[in-house]
C-alpha cells in the first residue's frame, strides 16, 4: 500500500478483482473477487512510516490505475464474508462455528438431567439410570425405544432385577453374618446391592470399593462380590459405604465417563490442565480444528494440535519424522544459533524472528535465515536444494563413484529435513510466546496501556484481535514447513514455486504484524509511562499505532487465507506436469 494512498487502495480491496476500482457506494455487491500480488512492489511502494509499505494490495488488469505490471504468481479467491465481519477473523477457524466449548459444571449438568429424566422415564434411581446410559453410550433416545422394546435383555446386561424397581442398597432386616469378614452383625448393619440376597458389612464394602476405584474408571461397572452373581454396584451405594477421597474419586470418573463415553460427540480438551470439553455439531465429515477457551486448539478427527489446512496424514508422517531423532539436538537446533556477526551464542526468548545481538555488537538479523534485516530481506522462505555432486561431472564427463553420490543424497535429505524443521519449530517457539503474552493482556497488560494512552479496553480490542491472528497465522505457517517437506523437490517443483511464493508473502505479512503488536506496542507504552511528551501527542502516537496494526492485521488476514486455500485446492492452479 503506497504511503499517501492508503484510504484509495483500501477502496480498491474491497472492490472488484479486475477492472476500475470502486468505492464502498459502488455497484460491486456481495460476490467479490481478491487477489494479492505482493510479490513485486509497486514504483512509489516503498515503506512509509505506516510500516504498510512493502504489501501491494491491489486489482488486476489494463485498466488498473497504479497497479503494478509485474509478473509475480498472483492467487484469486472469493470472499463471501459481509463486509461488516470482524475485522482479524482468525484464519484458522471456518466461518461458522460448529462446536460448544464446556466447563466441568456444564458437563456436571448435562448429566445430571440426562440421568433424572431417565429416572423418571424408567421408574428407577438415578444410579440405575446412570448405569443404563454409560451403557448405551449416553444415548438416551435409543436406551428408552429398546427398554420399552425388551427390557429384560437390557435388565441382564446392566445387572438389574429380573422385574420390579431395583434397590440399589438394601439393609439387611434380619441379624446376618458377612459372608466376607464372616462377622456377626444385627440387623440393617449389613448391606446388599441390586440382587438383594448377598450381604456384607461396611468395612468389607468399603474395601471392596476401594480396590475397585484404584483400579480406574472400570469402577463404574463394578458388579456385587458374590462370583455367581452379576447384581451392579451403584452411586447410591458407593456414597454410603466409601470414604471421602474413594467417594470423590468414583464421582469423579462417573463425570468423565459422560464424555469418555459418549461416542465420540463430546470430547476433552487435550490442553495442559484443561478442566473443559467441547461438543462438536457438525457432521464427523467435515471435522475440522477446534479451539477451547483455554486457547489450546486440536484437531477433532486426530487429536493432534490444530493443523488447519495439513491434511491429518500429512502430520501424522512429520510427527513420526521428528520423533526418531534426537531430542537434544532438536532443542538446540530450535532454541540457539550464532550470531552472524560476532558469533556469540544467542537463545530466542521472545515471539518474533527479529534478533538484536547485546552491545557492542548490536546486529540485527532474521532468526530463520539468520539474513541482515531490512527492506531486501525476503528470502528465507524459499526452500533451494542445494545441488548434488551428482549432477557434477569431471572434464571427462564421468560422475562421482556411488558411494559419493549417496553420500550426496543422504546430506541434500538431511539438508532438508533440518530447513523445515528448524522453521517448524521456531514458529511453534513462537506460538507459544504469543499465547503467553495473550494471557498477560488479558490478565493486567490491556488494563494499564488503557490508563497509559487514556483509552477504554473496548477501544483496545484491536490488540487483542491482532494477537488472535498472529496465533492463527503461526499454527498455519508451522504445518504449512511440514507440508513443504513432503513436496517432492523435482516431481513437485511448480507446487513448490507457488507454494514459497503464497508463503514468503504470508511470513513476511506476519512478522510485520507480530514486530508492530509486540515491538512497537512496548515502545508506545515506554513513551507513555516516561511522561515526556504531552497527553496530545500520547494520544496521537496511540491513534497512528491503532490505524497501523488494524491494517497489518487485515493485510497479514488476506495473505494467508490465500495460503489456507491454496492448501485446501492441493495448490490446484498449478497443472500436473504431463
Amino acid at each position: 500500500m503506497a504511503p499517501g494512498n492508503g484510504e484509495e487502495s483500501d477502496r480498491c480491496k474491497r472492490g472488484r478483482g479486475a477492472g476500475d476500482c470502486k468505492g464502498d457506494d459502488g455497484e460491486n455487491g456481495p460476490d467479490k473477487r481478491f487477489l494479492v500480488a505482493a510479490g513485486s512492489a509497486c514504483a512509489d511502494g516503498e515503506a512509509g512510516d505506516d510500516g504498510t509499505g512493502d504489501y501491494d494490495i491491489s486489482v488486476s488488469g489494463d485498466e488498473t490505475d497504479g497497479g503494478c505490471a509485474g509478473e509475480d504468481l498472483i492467487y484469486y479467491y472469493s470472499d463471501d464474508d459481509d463486509e461488516e465481519a470482524e475485522v482479524g477473523a482468525s484464519v484458522i477457524q471456518r466461518d461458522e462455528k460448529r462446536y460448544v466449548v464446556l466447563s466441568e459444571d456444564d458437563v456436571h449438568d448435562r448429566q445430571g438431567k440426562d440421568t433424572a429424566e431417565v429416572a423418571e422415564v424408567l421408574s428407577v434411581p438415578p444410579g440405575f439410570a446412570a448405569a443404563l446410559l454409560r451403557h448405551y453410550r449416553w444415548g438416551k433416545t435409543r436406551l428408552k425405544e429398546e427398554w420399552f422394546t425388551d427390557d429384560r435383555r437390557i435388565r441382564d446386561a446392566v445387572g438389574l432385577p429380573a422385574d420390579g424397581a431395583p434397590a440399589p442398597a438394601e439393609l439387611s432386616r434380619e441379624p446376618l453374618v458377612c459372608a466376607i469378614c464372616f462377622g456377626s452383625f444385627g440387623a440393617g448393619l449389613t448391606r446388599a446391592a441390586a440382587c438383594s440376597s448377598h450381604f456384607y458389612c461396611d468395612e468389607c464394602w468399603r474395601g471392596y470399593i476401594r480396590a475397585a476405584v484404584e483400579d480406574g474408571p472400570r469402577c463404574l461397572s463394578l458388579r456385587c462380590p458374590e462370583p455367581s452373581c452379576s447384581a451392579a454396584v451403584v452411586r447410591e451405594l458407593v456414597d454410603a459405604v466409601a470414604d471421602g477421597a474413594d467417594t470423590d474419586r468414583y464421582a469423579r470418573f462417573a463425570l468423565r465417563s459422560y464424555v469418555d463415553e459418549s461416542g465420540g460427540g463430546v470430547k476433552w480438551c487435550p490442553g495442559r490442565d484443561s478442566p473443559r470439553a467441547v461438543e462438536f455439531l457438525g457432521c464427523a465429515g467435515d471435522a475440522t480444528d477446534v479451539f477451547c477457551d483455554c486457547r489450546h486448539g486440536f484437531c477433532w478427527a486426530c487429536g493432534e494440535e490444530a493443523h488447519r489446512p495439513v491434511s491429518c496424514a500429512t502430520v501424522r508422517a512429520w510427527l513420526l519424522k521428528t520423533s526418531s531423532d534426537s531430542a537434544s539436538a532438536n532443542w538446540v537446533l530450535a532454541n540457539t544459533k550464532h550470531c552472524p556477526k560476532c558469533r556469540r551464542p544467542i537463545e530466542k526468548n521472545q515471539g518474533c524472528n527479529h534478533m538484536t545481538c547485546r552491545a557492542p555488537c548490536g546486529h540485527h538479523f532474521c532468526w530463520i535465515c539468520l539474513e541482515p534485516l531490512g527492506r531486501a530481506h525476503t528470502a528465507c522462505n524459499a526452500y533451494r536444494p542445494r545441488p548434488g555432486r551428482a549432477a557434477i561431472v569431471d572434464s571427462k564427463g564421468a560422475l562421482p563413484p556411488v558411494e559419493e553420490q549417496r553420500r550426496d543424497q543422504a546430506k541434500a535429505s538431511l539438508d532438508r529435513y533440518m530447513y523445515h524443521y528448524e522453521r517448524w519449530a521456531a514458529n511453534h517457539r513462537s506460538l507459544e510466546q504469543v499465547l503467553k503474552d495473550m494471557a498477560a493482556l488479558q490478565r493486567s497488560e490491556l488494563g494499564r496501556m488503557a490508563g497509559m494512552v487514556r483509552a477504554s479496553a473496548m477501544d483496545l480490542r484491536f490488540l487483542t484481535r491482532a494477537y488472535e491472528q498472529i496465533a492463527g497465522c503461526r499454527r498455519v505457517l508451522r504445518w504449512a514447513y511440514a507440508h513443504g517437506y513432503f513436496l517432492d523437490p523435482e516431481r513437485d517443483a511448480a507446487k513448490r514455486g507457488l507454494f514459497d511464493h503464497l508463503q514468503s508473502d504470508a511470513n513476511r505479512s506476519l512478522e510485520r504484524l507480530h514486530g508492530c503488536a509486540e515491538g512497537e506496542r512496548k515502545e508506545l507504552c515506554a513513551a507513555a509511562a516516561a511522561k515526556g511528551e504531552s497527553s496530545a501527542e500520547i494520544a496521537e502516537r496511540y491513534s497512528r499505532y491503532k490505524k497501523k496494526l488494524e491494517n497489518l492485521t487485515e493485510v497479514t488476514r488476506r495473505y494467508f487465507e490465500n495460503l489456507v486455500k491454496a492448501f485446501e485446492t492441493d495448490l490446484a492452479e498449478v497443472k500436473p506436469a504431463k
